[in-house]
């Protein structure tokens, strides 16, 4: 797409808008109930949100405890905080002679990669983006930082953003609406251009917010990424860069066919969980009647029936109580069923828990864990994953390592030669999530050269020794320094033949001098 002037960004950004709230009704359901403090869809952009309460219609909490321990649960198995999840490899393109010696390298260049995401609070931020995802869609912006933090990872909430899909999916045009104070506008963006007229109106108070329009959108022509900032009126163009990558991360927890915006564990279960809120709000009503009771009260003139309130702990006026001569004051026998209602709301948080994936294996009251019992919570968070772990590693880890390489190479912090595409560079997950699935592969590698060793010595010649310990090297994420190149291995072998060689020399003068010190024994 070649760059829009300001007009056609903002009928772009109105059209993107419109598609967008197609899905708020379902979007907004789900963070009331499930993630009501960064519920942004009550107002805004009228600026009713700070300080507002967003608890009032939940009277449950399962949803917001288990969509918390949803996203806990994803970064400790794909995103590990201060740990390294993934590794540089060489692809395709690398010849097998340099892997290794390719590997050395690009592991350097990981281990600065980490570092920088450890200085830049990455952490805290994927943690956010995660509790955005179990909801359906999450976004993530990674730009350059400052000394402090080099790279600024900052999870912005879905409800800020629309975006528009290429031809296979993928997300090329991204749009938000932003609030900005006047007073920061050249501080936040140092090559902004401020018409005079937008000057004269916020001279006088520089802390008015200033109601803007953010686009990015790829160049097909020329495979640059275009970056606008225009007013929202749509009449002046405020900032223009020309970007080499995406600086938007979005990702889908799932997509259904012809949709755009993602479907998260929280939309399925969001049935139950408004039937939960409900079921919770009429127990507590009925509990209420039950500990204050509601009274019917005899007309007799004692009691003045106008002052009394339908609330527990109400008198409700009636002729009489049981007969002419019947109490001034009775009870009203409690409703509902405690034990019932019990039951529904058991197998309601059930469910609840078992989408969220909010099931503990071993069972919490355990106090240690082995490595086996971990190893299987991981593979088992991998199955109930499904489909999901494929696109969490292709809209999310991918996007952030290459983003972020990129960002580190245009700042000057490594020079990266190699294209992190998959053929010249290609990312590996590390994690444990993915390290419980390299794991059955490493075992059935095992037990494949136990099987042939049983076979006798002639069965060697059938495997080939050296490749497969890379393979199983490569599979547990045994970092390339540990391991030895093909040149070290060759010199390893020329120098084992030679003091192979020279054992056997040193044999053969042994055995020639034997008679003769025997001789001189005798």
């Amino acid at each position: 797409m070649p760059k829009l002037n300001p007009r056609d960004l903002k009928k772009r950004f109105e059209d993107a808008t419109r598609h967008k709230d197609n899905w708020r009704a379902i979007y907004e359901d789900a963070y009331r109930y499930a993630l009501p403090m960064r519920n942004l869809y009550d107002g805004y952009f009228d600026g009713n949100v700070p300080g507002q309460d967003k608890m009032s219609k939940v009277f449950d909490s399962t949803a917001i405890q288990s969509t918390h321990k949803f996203a806990n649960r994803v970064q400790s198995g794909l995103f590990p905080p201060q740990s390294a999840w993934c590794r540089l490899m060489p692809g395709e393109e690398i010849p097998k002679e340099r892997e290794i010696e390719i590997q050395q390298i690009l592991d350097n260049y990981a281990d600065k990669m980490f570092a920088v995401m450890r200085q830049s609070a990455f952490d805290m931020a994927i943690g956010e983006f995660l509790l955005e995802l179990a909801i359906g869609t999450a976004v993530m912006l990674i730009q350059p930082g400052d000394e402090v933090q080099p790279i600024r990872y900052t999870t912005v909430p879905t409800f800020h953003i629309s975006y528009e899909e290429g031809p296979f999916g993928k997300v090329e045009k991204v749009y938000r609406k932003m609030k900005r104070p006047y007073g920061v506008l050249d501080q936040e963006f140092p090559d902004i251009k401020i018409p005079n007229d937008m000057k004269q109106r916020y001279s006088d108070n520089d802390t008015e917010m200033v109601d803007l329009i953010e686009g990015t959108y790829y160049d097909k022509m020329t495979g640059t990424y275009h970056y606008q900032i225009i007013d929202d009126a749509g009449e002046n163009e405020l900032v223009y860069r020309e970007m080499d990558s995406f600086p938007w991360v979005i990702s889908r927890y799932m997509k259904a066919s012809g949709e755009r915006y993602g479907r998260g564990p929280v939309l399925s279960a969001l049935p139950d969980i408004k039937t939960l809120n409900k079921v919770k709000e009429l127990t507590l009503k009925s509990a209420s009647l039950s500990i204050a009771g509601v009274y019917t009260a005899s007309d007799d003139g004692v009691l003045n029936p106008n002052t009394v309130r339908i609330v527990p702990g109400a008198i409700i006026p009636v002729a009489r109580n049981g007969g002419p001569q019947g109490e001034s004051l009775r009870a009203l026998p409690r409703p509902g069923d405690a034990q019932l209602s019990q039951l529904i709301v058991g197998d309601l948080i059930s469910s609840i828990k078992a989408t969220l994936m909010d099931e503990s294996l071993p069972p919490d009251t355990m106090s240690a864990r082995s490595a086996t019992e971990i190893q299987e919570r991981m593979k088992q968070l991998s199955q109930n994953l499904g489909s999901a772990f494929g696109r969490l590693i292709n809209e999310t880890m991918y996007p952030i390592v290459r983003r972020t390489l990129e960002v580190m190479n245009s700042i000057g912090m490594i020079e990266l030669p190699l294209k992190v595409n998959g053929l010249q560079v290609k990312i590996a997950p590390t994690a444990p999530l993915a390290m419980a699935q390299n794991a059955e592969k490493v075992s059935e590698t095992l037990n494949f050269m136990q099987i042939v060793g049983q076979l006798g010595p002639q069965s060697q010649m059938f495997i080939k020794q050296d490749k497969i310990v890379d393979y199983i090297a490569e599979g547990l994420g045994i970092p390339a320094e540990l391991r030895t190149t093909i040149e070290e291995r060759q010199q390893l072998m020329q120098q084992a033949q030679q003091m192979m060689q020279v054992a056997e020399e040193q044999g053969v003068l042994n055995e020639d001098q034997q008679p003769g010190q025997q001789d001189q024994v005798n």
